[in-house]
C-alpha cells in the first residue's frame, strides 16, 4: 500500500528495532512514496535506518540521497534503494554519523560510477582523467571510514605495544597490548624462558631497546545540460 503523510510534522520519528524490514520507496513524477501500510511506522522504520532525529531530517537526507543517486539525469530508483540499504547496514547513532553516512554512500555511489566510466572508455587520456577521479574518491571513502570510526571512538587512537613478562623458572607471556583508555591484553603465547631471559638483559645493556510522502525533490544541479 501506497501511503501520503502531512510533511508539515517535524516530530521524533526514531524507531525503536532496526531488525525490521525498511520499507521501499518509489518515485513518482515529483515525489517520493514510502510504501507502508502504515504511514507513521514507515516513517519511524526508514527514520531509525537512516539515524534522522526527526521527519524534517529524515526528508532532507532522502531528498540528498535522491540527487546523488541520478543516473543519466534522472533519480535512479535502484540506485536510492541501494544506498538506503548501506546506510541501514551501517546504522548511523546520531545526526553527524547520519549526514557523514549518507557522504560515504553517495561517494561510493560516485566512485562505481567513475569505475564503469573507466572500463568502457579506451581513449588513453580520458583514462587517466577517470583514473585520477577515481582514486581520490576512492581515498575519500576512506578519509570517511577513519572518521566514521574515531567519531565512535570519541577521537580516541589506538596505540598498539608489544609486552614482555618475564617470571623466574617459569615462562614468558607475549602478546599485543592496545589502549583505548584501558589496557587489554590479546591473545598471549608462551616462549621458552631462557629466550625471554635473554631478551630481558638485552635491555639492560647499554644500547639495549625498551528514512511517507516527501515534499518534491529539487532538480538535480544542472550545468550546460549535464549534472553538476
Amino acid at each position: 500500500m501506497t501511503t501520503s503523510l502531512d510533511c508539515t510534522n517535524t516530530s521524533p520519528t526514531a524507531a525503536t528495532d532496526r531488525g525490521r524490514p525498511t520499507p521501499r520507496i518509489k518515485l513518482t513524477r515529483r515525489r517520493l512514496m514510502i510504501l507502508h501500510s502504515d504511514a507513521q511506522a514507515g516513517e519511524r522504520l526508514l527514520a531509525d535506518a537512516l539515524g534522522a532525529v526527526d521527519r524534517d531530517a529524515l526528508h532532507g537526507i532522502l531528498k540528498q540521497l535522491l540527487k546523488a543517486s541520478v543516473i543519466e539525469q534522472k533519480p535512479n530508483e535502484a540506485n536510492l534503494a541501494f544506498m538506503i540499504s548501506m546506510m541501514k547496514s551501517i546504522a548511523p547513532r546520531d545526526s553527524v554519523e547520519a549526514m557523514l553516512v549518507a557522504q560515504m554512500v553517495s561517494v561510493h555511489v560516485a566512485a562505481m560510477r567513475s569505475a564503469c566510466r573507466l572500463a568502457f572508455t579506451d581513449n588513453l587520456q580520458q583514462q587517466e582523467g577517470i583514473t585520477r577521479a577515481l582514486t581520490r574518491l576512492a581515498r575519500t571513502f576512506a578519509a570517511q571510514i577513519d572518521a566514521l570510526g574515531r567519531h565512535r571512538s570519541n577521537g580516541e587512537r589506538a596505540i598498539t605495544v608489544q609486552n614482555v613478562s618475564v617470571q623466574d623458572g617459569g615462562s614468558a607471556i607475549v602478546g599485543n597490548v592496545t589502549q583505548h583508555g584501558s589496557v587489554i591484553v590479546a591473545k598471549a603465547r608462551p616462549i621458552d624462558a631462557a629466550a625471554n631471559a635473554e631478551a630481558a638483559a638485552g635491555r639492560d645493556r647499554p644500547g639495549g631497546k625498551d528514512e511517507p510522502c516527501i515534499e518534491p525533490w529539487i532538480e538535480p544541479c544542472m550545468e550546460n545540460g549535464t549534472v553538476a
